[in-house]
């Protein structure tokens, strides 16, 4: 009778279940799973030929002992799970449901760990013993721990692959207690890491990927509360008005990344001396034309000027951060 039942797919062993709980119970189900989940169930339903009792029964009762061992398994772990099935069902049908709700539940040892960035992982783990990488690496996927594993230390390297190769089967016990001890651990370093997050470069850099009328907001209210960390933040800070700190051959080279309509707007209602910054280092010619652009456009809404300054102090950034050009933040140039 086994036979004729575990040649059923899991997909018809779930339709016979629904059918048999009738319409609307298995409402009630379907009501928990996804639209693909749903869609593929309702197929496999309409699929449904006249089910023989005995199939019924088998898919009936498979459901119950799964059902029983999930039950299990939450309450005292696998092997306390193991030992009460073996005693219910036998030790050969307790293996064959184990395997079926750990695969089902997705225990996976150390599945915090997967998620962590691989160079973070390394770090983490190459203090730890021998043993306990070798345990960890043998659980990972083969891609993430063959990467790991080069990167250890030679002498390191080479006893944790001895001893993966050498390792036998783990009790789930001591699996789970290196488990938790690492993710206790590894909370604790996300906890550090994360209290180390913030400061003024952190303002500066999220300050750097606002709008204008939003960075000078925050930076006026930071002004009102704190004006000794507002002064630290505009320091780190570089903004359009601040063109007039660059040297000309850092200018020569933004005007050439910068479109000359979106320059023109920028220019709209800044200080004089931003605008001689920039007219110094064009051409004659250009300035005039540049010039008569501004002239020519009228009243600028101040969104769409603060929307254009934006886009040049964005191309004096990349700049900087190709090397391209310098940008003095307040302290002395050092002439070496």
């Amino acid at each position: 009778m086994r036979k004729v039942q575990s040649e059923l797919t899991s997909r018809r062993k779930a339709a016979i279940i629904l059918a048999v709980l009738g319409t609307d119970l298995a409402s009630e189900v379907l009501k928990h799973l996804t639209e693909d989940q749903v869609e593929t169930l309702t197929l496999e339903i309409a699929r449904l030929d006249k089910v023989s009792p005995d199939v019924r029964g088998q898919v009936v009762q498979e459901f119950h002992e799964i059902a029983q061992a999930q039950d299990f398994i939450a309450e005292g772990g696998v092997e306390n799970a193991k030992r009460a099935l073996e005693k219910a069902f036998g030790a050969e049908q307790a293996d064959v449901l184990i395997r079926k709700v750990v695969n089902a539940m997705q225990i996976v040892p150390f599945e915090f760990l997967k998620r962590t960035d691989p160079q973070q992982l390394l770090s983490f783990i190459q203090d730890e013993h021998p043993q306990t990488i070798a345990l960890i690496l043998a659980f990972m996927p083969l891609n993430q721990s063959a990467m790991i594993l080069t990167k250890l230390p030679p002498e390191l390297r080479a006893d944790v692959a001895e001893r993966i190769a050498v390792m036998e089967n783990t009790p789930p016990e001591v699996v789970r207690k290196v488990e938790q001890v690492l993710e206790k651990k590894m909370s604790s370093v996300i906890s550090q890491e994360m209290s180390k997050a913030g400061g003024p470069k952190a303002l500066v850099d999220l300050l750097n990927r606002v709008d204008r009328q939003t960075e000078r907001l925050i930076l006026d209210s930071l002004t009102e509360n704190n004006p000794e960390m507002a002064d630290n933040v505009k320091n780190m800070m570089f903004v359009f008005e601040d063109i007039v700190q660059l040297d000309d051959r850092a200018v020569q080279s933004v005007l050439k990344e910068v479109d000359a309509r979106e320059l023109a707007v920028a220019l709209k209602g800044v200080p004089a001396e931003v605008q001689e910054k920039v007219f110094k280092n064009m051409s004659e010619r250009a300035v005039n034309m540049l010039k008569e652009d501004m002239e020519f456009m009228g009243p600028v809404k101040l969104r769409a000027v603060e929307e254009a300054q934006q886009k040049v102090v964005a191309s004096i950034r990349r700049l900087e951060e190709t090397g391209e050009i310098s940008i003095g933040r307040g302290e002395e140039d050092v002439l070496v």
